[in-house]
């Protein structure tokens, strides 16, 4: 079987498309064996299934934290608010110790839990598939949260290749 693209199909089309979809988004986290904490930025995240209760979400094979996060048992899944657009970009772009500075706790697992996200999943890494330039994880909630109530505030929104926060309709 033939996994190649096309050689017709025109991927800036694609891309474009895709970026129509609105998504929200996440900050990954986990904690390398050494200790050192890991975050990425994604926008690939997706319920699977409420019995059990499964997510997943993606990385680029060629990320410096793949190797990681393919090997942990856990993860934490951060949803962002529109209000901490400059967390995004950190876990996006940022060389250093993205966590420097950055407020969290520990999880039920020991990986953080940002704080201020809108919700969060805890989750213990149940599968992993290579499919394309990617790895699609599928993680097992074993613990979530949502902010307070009274605390509510919309979501970060990725849309058309900007950030965007929600206006109710």
């Amino acid at each position: 079987m033939n996994h190649a693209t096309p050689p017709d199909f025109d991927a800036a089309a694609f891309r474009q498309a895709l970026g129509q979809f609105a998504t929200g988004v996440t900050v990954i986290t986990t904690q390398a064996p050494s200790g050192q904490l890991i975050g990425i930025t994604a926008s690939s995240f997706n319920s699977v299934s409420l019995d059990p209760p499964l997510v997943l979400w993606s990385l680029a094979h060629k990320s410096a934290s793949t190797p990681v996060f393919r090997s942990n048992s856990h993860y934490v899944v951060n949803v962002l608010a529109a209000s901490q657009l400059d967390l995004c970009k950190r876990f996006s772009t940022y060389k250093g110790d993205r966590f420097e500075g950055i407020a969290h706790a520990a999880g039920n697992s020991g990986m953080p839990v940002l704080d201020g996200a809108l919700a969060w999943f805890e989750c213990h890494n149940r599968s992993r598939y290579d499919e394309g330039d990617h790895v699609i994880f599928v993680g097992e909630v074993e613990r979530c949260g949502v902010r307070a109530v009274s605390d509510a505030a919309p979501p970060l929104v990725f849309h058309g290749g900007g950030f965007h926060g929600l206006t109710p309709l």
